[in-house]
């Protein structure tokens, strides 16, 4: 196994996810649907079975992530990049973190289930700590105060991109019109309708349609004077 996995350590696209629960399959699902070369491990013989089944990974090992023979028998320490999907298990995940550490593995992508757990994680040595239930409930709180915002993202905790519907009162008028910029701070960088690709940097004189959408950045506080006018 951990000869398999040396020829293609060098693949920069190459990822090994430990834990195939709901979030471990999606993120092993998507990464081969990229293109990416994907390894799926869980102590779950049936969920290793799953994965296999639904050919969600290119490779499953069953195996205990706790134990950092079991880790380098199986060739995770060449990975660059591994994700620890376990989440709902803190000492479990906490361990398998620190072996990856030691075993030197570059980049450790870890699941945590609370801002305590999330912290243990850093300490022992995770390069980036995620909250998907979190992360999830901040979305859905989000989209039912402000509907009209389709995507967000958070380029700090203070600025963001969004991509909203063109709001009524700006149906009609262009950008030099609303004067975006100095009336409500902020930035239009792409126009474009749903389903059909966006005009990046778009021409600021052409008025505004109904059905559009737009991507916009600015500050939080400025990017909700925006988003308010569609509720």
């Amino acid at each position: 196994m951990q000869a398999f996995w040396n020829r293609r350590r060098q693949q920069s696209h190459q990822f090994a996810v430990i834990g195939m629960g709901r979030f471990g399959r999606s993120v092993c699902r998507t990464l081969k649907s990229m293109g990416c070369e994907v390894l799926g491990a869980d102590k779950d013989e049936r969920l290793v079975a799953c994965v296999s089944d639904e050919d969600v990974v290119d490779h499953a090992v069953e195996l205990d992530s706790t134990d950092p023979g079991a880790l380098k028998d199986a060739g995770l320490f060449e990975f660059e990049t591994v994700i620890v999907a376990i989440g709902n298990f803190i000492q479990e995940s906490v361990v398998t973190t620190l072996n990856l550490k030691e075993g030197n593995v570059s980049h450790i992508i870890a699941k945590a289930s609370t801002d305590i757990h999330g912290r243990l994680l850093e300490k022992v040595g995770a390069t980036k700590v995620v909250y998907p239930e979190k992360q999830m409930g901040e979305h859905l709180a989000r989209s039912l105060v402000r509907p009209n915002i389709i995507e967000r993202l958070e380029l700090d905790p203070e600025n963001s991109i969004v991509e909203v519907r063109v709001p009524d009162a700006f149906v009609g008028k262009s950008i030099v019109d609303l004067k975006l910029r100095n009336e409500y701070g902020i930035s239009v960088i792409a126009l474009g309708h749903q389903g059909s690709p966006f005009e990046i940097n778009p021409n600021p004189t052409a008025p505004l349609e109904v059905g559009m959408m737009m991507w916009v950045i600015g500050s939080n506080h400025d990017l909700n004077k925006i988003t308010d006018l569609g509720r």
